[in-house]
């Protein structure tokens, strides 16, 4: 698959950035030293926690070459690293693991949360937030419009099996589990878009890029034009002209629990 674009992904910034902010507005931890953004992307994320916390190690973890470039010309004083969140191994246990949008691309959550539980500090909270849609008409029509066109054999099962989030009782009671205090959450955004070519441009760098990344140009295009007609037929224009994009995420923050001294 190509890399991310760091530019497209930044189209809709405040929009993304949103959660992420309501995502860090509840974490805990005033003396956090240590802290990492998993995902990090170009690095709007990274300056809300290096905003929060300015005298601490923050570091944003990502995979992608060309979204770690913008991040460090965004955010000299903070630190970057190229890596695979499923096998991330920081060399400090970390106060603060958060990761905005990022962690619904690793498979294996309940392998994968244990596995990061590991790298918290005593007192280490793991923050995350993750978009819940796969369900949602965006997201749904492309996978509809994946198979009914002409390039359906170029797509491998995958595309169409993306690994499923587990459940709110599932995320609770693995983290509770582990002994963690749990704060979990869902909220559904309504963003508000200039039209239904915005949710086009809008996925284009997110979810989309299994669909177009099998293409070739002319076939992408096809597609895209065919992605928005299928849009057209779901979301109509509101009285103002604009298009409203119901976007629900889930929300969970995982504290150690503090023994209690008698």
């Amino acid at each position: 698959m190509k890399d991310w674009n760091p530019d497209l992904y930044l189209q809709f910034e405040a929009e993304r950035t949103r959660p992420a902010a309501e995502l860090l507005s509840r974490i805990f931890h005033p003396e956090a030293k240590h802290i990492s953004d998993l995902g990090c992307g170009p690095g709007n994320s990274t300056e809300l926690l290096y905003q929060a916390y300015p005298r601490a190690n923050v570091t944003g973890i990502d995979s992608s070459e060309s979204m770690l470039l913008q991040a460090k010309q965004r955010l000299p004083a903070c630190h970057f690293q190229q890596a695979d969140i499923s096998t991330w191994r920081p060399d400090i246990p970390q106060d603060i693991i958060y990761a905005n949008a990022s962690l619904q691309w690793v498979p294996d959550h309940d392998e994968l949360l244990p596995h990061l539980l590991q790298q918290l500090s005593d007192r280490g909270v793991l923050a995350f937030q993750v978009p819940d849609n796969l369900e949602q008409p965006s997201h749904a029509l492309m996978r509809k419009v994946a198979m009914e066109g002409v390039w359906w054999e170029k797509y491998n099962e995958q595309v169409f099996k993306r690994s499923p989030l587990l459940s709110t009782e599932g995320y609770y009671d693995l983290l509770a589990g582990h002994g963690y205090q749990v704060d979990i959450w869902r909220t559904t955004f309504y963003h508000v878009l200039p039209s239904v070519s915005s949710i086009v441009e809008w996925v284009k760098s997110t979810g989309l890029r299994p669909f177009l990344s099998p293409l070739n140009e002319m076939e992408q295009q096809l597609f895209l034009l065919q992605y928005q007609a299928e849009l057209e037929k779901v979301f109509t224009s509101r009285q103002d002209g604009h298009v409203l994009l119901p976007f629900p995420r889930l929300f969970v923050i995982a504290s150690k629990k503090r023994s209690v001294i008698h």
